[in-house]
């Protein structure tokens, strides 16, 4: 019998030494570690703490698909993130996420979504407004925006103040900084408890909850029936015919705002910066723009038919996967080619680093939206924008939807003028884009 492959570890001190350029982005300091060291390793934060670091495309299945029994999610989700937006799918675990997973599922189908289009096509075509041609602006706030507003109207197809929209979204970005402080400089932790810090984003959370609660309860007062996903969700029964309570509601609601928009404006904005240094590309959505809307007036026609404007979109989440990172700890002791993963291993997955491995991709670092023509391709074990196996994300479709209808609606208003230099990236809780400043020009 073979003895177990060791694992590499990077030292507590050389990742003290690089906290500060951890701190701002840790990519460059994992990809060197996964050039010097291989495709798995291991990093001591400290305190007898440990992180196993992989882009192994393999293991990431194993863990996510074909032993998922034995992993869960780690303290990063189920605890950490989890005190800001409480136990909704995204941090629950075990009975209670079977649960809520089965009772959500049918609001996320593609017929319950054919009734949110038009909502989500107006509120696209209103916050693209926003763009102005012939000055260079910096395109992120535009699709944070739009994307926000798209999730908020998507779930409240109804008239919300200016005041409390705006008090929601600060929450959402503000407690994922603070979380992205807290798990980057774990050994500050005391202080921020200390100082307050992470009292006054908890008090963030709790005044958000009190608007979504005053919102939910207009809503059951008014009796009336709206095509959005919170009639859906109030009107969802478990097994025992029992509904959502109302604290769980809110969790829910909070976690689709955390996730909702977060992914899907840095995915935009991320498309929008790789068709403005390949500007052929806008050419051939424009052409297959102007060929679908003269086919059919239905914008699901639309979204079906726009097949190169979807490759784009691919292409754009390989290079940069807004979940850039996903974490699973085994419950119990496991084996994956040899490497013993002893129980209460945690492991972070590099998805970035998947997306972009030279042993599976060829010419991983070039935008070529055609490789994803090739089916085996874009179903591969090595691609996972949304995730995969029984926690892949359950708003996979409509972040699909709503980021070919935003495309579709920007190429066809403007011409995203040529830029050269190097797209600049932040990494928080999600791949972010930093500095994408581009300018427009009307069509």
């Amino acid at each position: 019998m073979s003895l177990p492959k060791s694992i590499p570890e990077v030292s507590f001190f050389r990742f003290l030494n690089h906290a500060n350029n951890i701190l701002k982005n840790p990519l460059p300091f994992h990809s060197e570690n996964f050039k010097k060291l291989g495709d798995i390793f291991r990093l001591n934060i400290g305190l007898g703490k440990s992180v196993l670091f992989c882009r192994d495309a393999g293991l990431l299945q194993h863990a996510l698909q074909k032993n998922q029994k034995n992993y869960t999610k780690s303290y990063i989700q189920t605890k950490d993130l989890a005190k800001y937006v409480g136990k909704g799918l995204l941090t629950a675990e075990g009975e209670h996420w079977q649960r809520q997973r089965k009772l959500i599922q049918p609001a996320f189908h593609k017929s319950q979504l054919v009734l949110l289009l038009d909502t989500i096509q107006q509120t696209i075509l209103e916050e693209l407004k926003n763009i102005k041609s012939g000055k260079p602006m910096d395109v992120f706030p535009v699709f944070n925006d739009l994307a926000f507003q798209t999730v908020v109207k998507s779930i409240f197809n109804i008239a919300i103040s200016d005041a409390d929209i705006a008090s929601l979204q600060h929450t959402t970005e503000a407690t994922q900084k603070m979380l992205v402080q807290e798990l980057r400089q774990p050994f500050l932790v005391w202080w921020f408890n200390l100082s307050g810090k992470t009292k006054k984003h908890l008090d963030l959370t709790q005044n958000s909850r009190i608007i979504l609660k005053r919102l939910v309860e207009e809503r059951k007062q008014s009796n009336t029936k709206h095509d959005d996903l919170l009639y859906m969700l109030l009107g969802a029964t478990y097994e025992d015919g029992t509904s959502m309570e109302e604290n769980q509601l809110v969790d829910e609601i909070l976690i689709l705002f955390a996730a909702g928009h977060e992914t899907t404006s840095n995915a935009l904005t991320f498309t929008c910066e790789l068709l403005a240094r390949n500007p052929d590309s806008q050419v051939k959505i424009l052409e297959e723009i102007q060929r679908i809307k003269n086919e059919s007036d239905d914008i699901m026609h639309w979204i079906k038919n726009a097949t190169y404007t979807k490759l784009v979109i691919e292409e754009s989440m390989r290079l940069y996967p807004p979940a850039y990172f996903i974490d699973r700890v085994n419950i119990e002791e496991d084996s994956f080619n040899g490497i013993l993963l002893p129980k209460g291993s945690t492991l972070l997955f590099s998805v970035f680093e998947i997306h972009r491995h030279p042993d599976f991709w060829t010419n991983p670092e070039e935008f070529i939206p055609e490789r994803f023509l090739d089916e085996n391709t874009k179903f591969s074990k090595n691609y996972f924008p949304f995730g995969a196996g029984p926690r892949m994300c359950i708003g996979n479709n409509f972040a699909m939807y709503e980021m070919i209808l935003a495309i579709i609606a920007l190429v066809e208003q403007f011409e995203i003028i040529e830029k050269k230099e190097p797209i600049q990236i932040k990494p928080l809780i999600t791949l972010k884009p930093y500095n994408a400043v581009l300018e427009f020009k009307s069509r």
